[in-house]
């Protein structure tokens, strides 16, 4: 059988519990991303979210394991795995066309300057910043503009792997909202894997193909994958008149609400530890409105 585009193999991550001991955040956990696959992950605050997407990156070593990306192993920063950050992380001293152009300068170093900059306005005006916008320092720009500009500084860069670190998690809900449906839109139109850690289901439901559920820590492990059983293209108006969206997430609530935490502390010991793949597909609205679920809201906070 052939290995996924992204492979997570037996991860382990422990640091000094500060009495001579070790503290395990997650062991041996395993699991796959397809190319082209948008993920999202979910779980409470402390299951190792944040340490598998650092890992991911190349900013962090795990204390066992090996992830592995088209076949070669990941071992430190890349231009081929670009991060989206939630504090926007920005080059200050640099307008907004100028931050998307120097990661392109760095990735595309034979490219004219002309090049390097259509380049540039092109994924800019895909996330809505035209004109005189661009010429504009972060301090100039509002959060969601800031956002905006971080969005279209990593797609520009064409990473095979984009990481989101809970992109959208600063930002009100109606800016949040516009920001969501056009990363879909500009991910729609590459074949760029997205790896995404989120707290907000129904942002979850909106935007991944699988939603990978965490156990709480310590020894967290990804219990399950859910597949997103509502066709694309999706927007955050219609997702939730399909009958499969409040039994997806009726189900994603009551494992955050409970089953994380019954789960929770379970020592694998070498046991690989790959998630359960969940499907859930709904045939009648009457059965959903038997089991619907109140009004969308945050499911945890970190």
């Amino acid at each position: 059988m052939p290995k996924p585009f992204l492979s997570i193999e037996r991860l382990t991550q422990q640091y000094p519990d500060g009495q001579g001991g070790t503290l395990t955040v997650f062991e041996n956990a395993s699991f796959g991303i397809e190319k082209g696959e948008f993920v999202c992950i979910l779980g409470h605050s402390g299951c190792g979210k944040s340490t598998i997407m650092n890992i991911l990156a190349g900013l962090a070593e795990p204390t066992s394991g090996v992830v592995k990306m088209d076949g070669f192993e990941v071992s430190g920063p890349s231009l081929d795995r670009g991060v989206v950050f939630q504090n926007y992380s920005l080059l200050p001293w640099l307008s907004a066309l100028k931050n998307v152009t120097f990661g392109i300068k760095a990735r595309y170093p034979d490219w004219s300057a002309d090049k390097v900059e259509a380049h540039a306005r092109d994924f800019l005006a895909k996330v809505g910043l035209e004109g005189d916008v661009v010429h504009r320092k972060p301090s100039q720009l509002s959060g969601g503009m800031r956002q905006r500009v971080s969005i279209a500084r990593a797609f520009a860069n064409q990473p095979k792997l984009l990481l989101l670190d809970e992109p959208f998690g600063a930002l009100d809900a109606l800016t949040r909202g516009t920001i969501q449906e056009e990363l879909l839109k500009i991910w729609s139109g590459t074949e760029q894997t997205v790896f995404m850690i989120t707290h907000d289901i129904d942002e979850a439901i909106l935007l991944a193909d699988r939603i990978l559920l965490m156990t709480n820590g310590p020894f967290a492990r990804v219990a399950e994958s859910v597949e997103i059983t509502i066709p694309r293209p999706r927007s955050r108006t219609e997702i939730v008149e399909h009958p499969n969206y409040y039994a997806i997430r009726n189900h994603l609530v009551q494992f955050l609400g409970q089953r994380s935490k019954e789960l929770a502390g379970q020592q694998s010991g070498d046991a690989e530890q790959s998630p359960d793949n969940v499907r859930i597909d709904m045939t009648s609205a009457e059965k959903v409105e038997e089991d619907i679920a109140p009004p969308p809201l945050r499911a945890v906070n970190d």
